[in-house]
């Protein structure tokens, strides 16, 4: 059976169409990606409401629809406590669950709101295996993680960069993001060496990039602790100078890295999910969102937005994630089934490797695009 993302009966236009709203708000969550996410989820709900809500005659945009009311529930990057919160949001009666940004909790909720019968829309999560297997009610909007992990393995090749270490602590994700590297620079000559975060003091592994003559080295571990540590100790190693730095899970991309390394922090390659130039309705977004969160807004701020775009979309029509398509801040929205994914998948948004430029660490620059 397709599942939808079913529109309002008549007679329930006089209340809200509760969407269920998982995201990372306390540690050891990434907590300002969270707070990135929601705005943009808030911001997505205030535009829909404004334009007349889902569900009616003005469903559409002319008015008389349900307003959406998003119910947000704190996953602190806990799959256990965030599968609880699928089965609360289910009791509360939500037509869908959206977000997430940690891809083992993305997992443990994809699972739960499969087992309970509710669509499952993700934000931001990008680790391949999102479900344990063939579902309708899962979608996700944020890319696979090997497509986007090999187009920062062709950047790396493109830059001259064939022996490539990763620092890494055990996590499916990191795990899954060493294999995709190994597997794009094999043919190419290149090799990966893996350091262990939890075995290596941040002296010691300046000591093996040495050994290894490695000239990349790549931050596959948690932020602040013990990225920050890391990037300072190779910063400041004379032995080291010609050694990129990159970080293609993207911690780059918020303001508490720059807060926490200044001019360290700069000319780190990462991973970013934005098209070179924002249409009318990003452009927009763009500026609401810098009013909300009182700075640039980053790429996962507008996969927030553009989750209420889709589920919009879909309440209003009852399509199910297969005929769904929407005008998103990033461009043309659409669902299919890329070979090997079990849920349905936008293929692809638009994926960047920027950096913060080391003459203005406030500004980005594009390196790459895939």
């Amino acid at each position: 059976m397709v599942t939808q993302v079913h529109p309002p009966r008549r007679d329930e236009l006089d209340a809200s169409v509760r969407i269920g709203a998982l995201v990372p708000l306390s540690r050891p969550g990434w907590v300002e990606a969270g707070r990135h996410l929601l705005a943009g989820l808030e911001l997505g709900v205030r535009d829909v409401n404004d334009a007349g809500g889902v569900g009616g005659a003005g469903g559409a945009g002319g008015g008389g629809g349900r307003p959406l009311e998003l119910v947000v529930r704190d996953t602190a990057a806990d799959p256990q406590r965030a599968a609880a919160a699928v089965d609360e949001l289910v009791r509360l009666g939500v037509a869908a669950v959206a977000g997430e940004y940690h891809s083992v909790v993305a997992r443990a909720v994809a699972a739960r709101a499969d087992a309970l019968g509710v669509p499952y829309l993700c934000s931001s999560a990008v680790l391949d295996a999102l479900s344990e297997g063939p579902t309708d009610r899962v979608a996700r909007l944020a890319p696979a993680q090997s497509h986007g992990w090999r187009t920062y393995a062709d950047f790396l090749i493109g830059a001259g960069h064939r022996r490539v270490a990763v620092v890494t602590q055990p996590s499916v994700y990191w795990a899954a993001g060493t294999r995709i590297l190994r597997e794009r620079l094999a043919p190419r000559n290149g090799s990966v060496v893996e350091l262990d975060a939890g075995a290596l003091s941040p002296a010691a592994v300046c000591d093996a990039l040495v050994e290894h003559r490695a000239t990349a080295l790549l931050l596959l571990v948690g932020h602040p602790e013990p990225a920050v540590p890391i990037v300072r100790s190779v910063r400041r190693d004379g032995r080291l100078s010609d050694v990129l730095i990159g970080a293609p899970a993207g911690q780059p991309e918020f303001g508490e890295w720059a807060a926490l390394l200044g001019p360290d922090g700069a000319g780190v390659p990462f991973l970013r999910y934005l098209p070179e130039r924002l249409g009318p309705l990003g452009a927009r977004v763009d500026a609401a969102l810098r009013e909300r969160l009182s700075g640039a807004p980053s790429f996962v701020a507008f996969e927030g937005y553009d989750t209420i775009a889709v589920l919009a979309a879909a309440l209003r029509t009852g399509a199910p994630w297969s005929r769904v398509a929407v005008e998103g801040t990033r461009g043309r929205i659409a669902f299919s089934r890329p070979p090997g994914s079990d849920v349905w998948q936008w293929a692809w948004p638009p994926v960047q490797v920027v950096d913060r430029d080391p003459t203005a660490p406030d500004r980005f620059r594009v390196l790459h695009a895939g």
